[in-house]
C-alpha cells in the first residue's frame, strides 16, 4: 500500500538501465552462436534452408520463402536494420543452419524477446536447438533482464508448443495485433520472469547432461519445467 491505502506492486532495487544483451559469440556443447553477417552466413544457411521439401517452414516468419542465397542476404540484411534487436547465426558442427534474435530489447524495463527464429530442418527437434534457446535466455538473465518473452501467430502450434517446452507460460493473445504477408495475425504472448530463472536453469543442465541422452542420442527423460 502507499500512503494513499493504494495496492501497488513490490519495489524494486535494481540498477537501471541494464546492458543491451552482449552481441559476443556463445558456445555450448553442441552449438555456436555468433552475430549474424549475412555476408559470412547466408549461403550456408540457404544450403541448410533448402532441404526443406517446401516452404511451409516460412509461412509464420515475416519473410521468405527465397530462391537463391543472394536473396537471403538482402533479407537478412534487412532484418539487422530492425532498432532494439541483436540477430544470431546458430551453427551446429557442421555449420551455420538456423537464425534467432534479441528483440524488443527494453533495457529500463528491464525486458527482451527471442524470436525470428528459424531453423533448418537438420536442427529442428534436436538437443542442439534447445541448447541454442538455454543460452540466449541465460545470457539475457544473468545481463539482468527481468522479463524474457517469447511471440508467435496464435496459429503456429509447433511455436506455441515450442514455448511451453522451454519453460514460457502463455498470458493471453493480443488480437489483430499484426498485418504481414498480407493477413492478420493474433499474436500469443509467453514469458519467464527472473524469479523462474534458476529453476528453469537446473531443469536444462539436467536435460542437456549428456547421460540423459543413450547411445542413439535419444532423450533418456523429456524437458519439464512444470515438475
Amino acid at each position: 500500500m502507499n500512503e494513499h491505502g493504494q495496492p501497488i506492486g513490490p519495489a524494486v532495487d535494481i540498477a537501471l538501465p541494464r546492458p543491451v544483451p552482449a552481441s559476443q559469440p556463445m558456445l555450448g556443447r553442441t552449438c555456436r552462436l555468433e552475430q549474424l553477417d549475412p555476408e559470412l552466413h547466408a549461403a550456408a544457411l540457404y544450403a541448410a534452408y533448402e532441404v526443406s521439401p517446401d516452404g511451409r517452414a516460412w509461412t509464420y516468419l515475416a519473410g521468405g520463402p527465397f530462391d537463391s542465397s543472394e536473396a537471403l542476404s538482402t533479407w537478412l540484411s534487412q532484418m539487422l536494420e530492425v532498432p532494439d534487436a541483436v540477430f544470431f547465426a546458430v551453427s551446429d558442427p557442421a555449420g551455420p543452419c538456423g537464425i534467432a534474435a534479441y528483440l524488443r530489447i527494453a533495457p529500463s524495463a528491464p525486458s527482451v524477446e527471442v524470436g525470428s527464429i528459424h531453423f533448418a530442418p537438420r536442427l529442428q527437434r534436436t538437443a542442439t536447438a534447445t541448447e541454442a534457446m538455454f543460452l540466449m535466455m541465460q545470457r539475457a538473465f544473468e545481463t539482468g533482464y527481468r522479463r524474457y518473452e517469447w511471440k508467435c501467430d496464435s496459429l503456429n502450434a509447433a511455436s506455441r508448443a515450442a514455448a511451453l517446452r522451454l519453460g514460457f507460460t502463455y498470458e493471453g493473445d493480443f488480437r489483430q495485433a499484426v498485418i504481414y504477408k498480407g493477413r492478420s495475425r493474433d499474436t500469443s504472448w509467453f514469458s519467464v520472469v527472473d524469479a523462474e530463472w534458476p529453476r528453469r536453469r537446473d531443469e536444462f543442465h539436467r536435460w542437456l547432461d549428456p547421460a540423459n541422452f543413450d547411445d542413439d542420442g535419444q532423450q533418456r527423460t523429456p524437458l519439464s519445467h512444470r515438475v
